[in-house]
């Protein structure tokens, strides 16, 4: 498989390279020790149209696809990892309504999420509905009389769904089916009855806020049902496979970040009278290192590829997703244990970078549920 980039492709990844070097990198730090979300940087996401990516001119996107979204949210993990994860789940909620929205929907929300530059959110997870999404328990009942659904819940560890304008939640609107009664909705920030609670003090991505949402009697027109009634498992499912593959990204970038360091650092670093990079027990971990993250690499972009023609790729976004993570972990913690006790101090990158790398092991679905998401695919074929 050729994964040769498009000139398009190298462009967007020469802009992506130079808007984290410029922009994200100096305010990488300031943000994770403030816990605060990089507003402006935000912006100027919108404005160069990365929050438009994988939508089509038409609504305001800049078209491209999995690929393209992969390109720029592995070039911003290099220099951060909570405005890469900001930029990756925000692209959940437009590739959500573009997919299984009407083309009302489509008008009147795409180009907010886009070029418009408000934040979107992706609300599943619940206190009771985490690797088990068919636990969730947030109601939607239909009022006839008003054509709405009065939705009644609190959602859990949503990022940014406390700032984000426009929002794809997941209710029951048939409990007794379970996931078969799961229905999808556009909220909007504002609407009656709808607010945010608890925003969440976290071991890494602290410039990426998560916060718990909470419904009560919220009335949501019935217009703003995303899909088909007791379709929306289906949506979420869908959604998930996508946001595996930038969680997939997400590993991958900062994973490079850490080898390029880690490689710097060994021949700087003196001991002994010679360089550390001299000792084969130090080329060892960078060639381990260096290997595993070409393999993530390549397992990604496959991935990447599969979506982008149209292919089913479930099993390869668990395994993109699982395998990239995993690495990402491992080098970070590899890259800081090459630096010492330097590396363990706040002066230095990789303290955040490991902090925040363990993440991808956990959101849009743990290491252990995509084993078992993979065994299944593998066993019954």
């Amino acid at each position: 498989m050729d994964f040769s980039l498009t000139k398009e492709q190298e462009m967007l990844r020469k802009l992506s390279a130079q808007f984290a070097l410029e922009e994200l990198e100096p305010i990488a730090a300031q943000i994770d020790e403030e816990h605060r979300f990089p507003v402006e940087s935000f912006e100027k996401m919108a404005k160069l149209g990365f929050t438009g990516i994988g939508v089509p001119e038409q609504y305001g996107g800049t078209g491209g696809g999995m690929l393209e979204k992969v390109i720029a949210v592995e070039e911003f993990a290099k220099k951060c990892m909570a405005s890469a994860a900001t930029l990756s789940i925000h692209l959940i909620a437009p590739h959500a309504i573009l997919a299984f929205g009407t083309e009302e929907q489509k008008q009147k929300y795409l180009p907010r999420l886009t070029k418009g530059g408000e934040l979107g959110a992706f609300a599943l997870t619940e206190p009771n509905a985490g690797s088990d999404a068919a636990g969730v328990k947030t109601t939607a009942v239909y009022d006839e009389k008003t054509d709405e659904y009065i939705l009644n819940g609190t959602k859990c560890f949503i990022t940014g769904g406390a700032r984000a304008g426009v929002l794809v939640v997941f209710a029951l609107t048939d409990p007794k089916a379970k996931t078969k009664g799961i229905s999808a909705f556009i909220i909007e920030k504002g609407m009656p009855g709808f607010s945010s609670g608890k925003i969440e003090s976290k071991m890494g991505l602290a410039g990426s806020e998560t916060a718990e949402l909470v419904f009560e009697d919220c009335r949501v027109p019935a217009a703003n049902m995303l899909g088909k009634i007791n379709k929306g498992f289906k949506i979420a499912m869908q959604s998930l496979d996508a946001a595996r593959v930038g969680v997939g990204a997400q590993g991958l970038g900062v994973a490079e970040e850490a080898i390029e360091m880690a490689v710097k650092y060994t021949h700087e670093r003196v001991q002994f009278g010679k360089p550390i990079a001299a000792l084969q027990g130090i080329q060892w971990y960078i060639a381990d290192m260096a290997m595993k993250t070409e393999a993530a690499k390549a397992l990604l972009y496959m991935t990447a590829s599969l979506a982008d023609s149209g292919k089913p790729f479930t099993k390869e976004a668990a395994m993109c997703k699982l395998f990239a993570a995993e690495n990402a972990r491992f080098v970070t913690n590899l890259a800081l244990q090459i630096h010492g006790g330097y590396g363990y101090m706040k002066d230095y990158p990789l303290e955040r970078m490991y902090r925040d790398a363990k993440i991808t092991e956990i959101y849009e679905g743990t290491s252990e549920i995509h084993k078992v998401v993979i065994a299944r695919a593998v066993m019954n074929k």
